[in-house]
């Protein structure tokens, strides 16, 4: 067994595809703008797992999500080799985090808002 695909509920799919792509930098797995449907893949992955930008019109899936965002809450976790470094980069590209990257016993983090309705956690690897 091996995972294919996971999700994150967006309020945009098509937003959320150039900031995941072009900021972020993943790379597109599968784009299918007449189905607003987007997938994107770890830049350079040999495999094919996905993270599918989920569109949010589920009324339960649209609950969760305003749920961990009122709460503070990432929706997911991205390992990075370098938490400081993807802070900067991102920063001089305009993303906006909760705070400066921390550490703490299980490593450096920091949280930043993807502009789709979600809190992103960058884990250091």
């Amino acid at each position: 067994m091996r995972l294919k695909m996971c999700s994150i509920h967006v309020q945009d799919p098509a937003a959320a595809h150039s900031f995941y792509t072009e900021t972020l930098g993943f790379e597109t797995l599968m784009a299918m703008p007449e189905h607003n449907l987007f997938i994107v893949k770890d830049p350079g992955a040999a495999g094919t797992v996905g993270l599918l930008l989920e569109p949010s019109d589920n009324p339960i899936a649209a609950a969760y999500s305003k749920g961990l965002r009122e709460a503070g809450l990432p929706a997911i976790v991205f390992g990075t080799p370098d938490v400081r470094a993807e802070y900067e980069r991102l920063t001089a590209a305009g993303v906006q985090f909760q705070g400066e990257p921390a550490e703490d016993p299980f490593g450096i983090t920091a949280v930043f808002d993807d502009g789709c309705g979600n809190y992103i956690q960058l884990h250091q690897d």
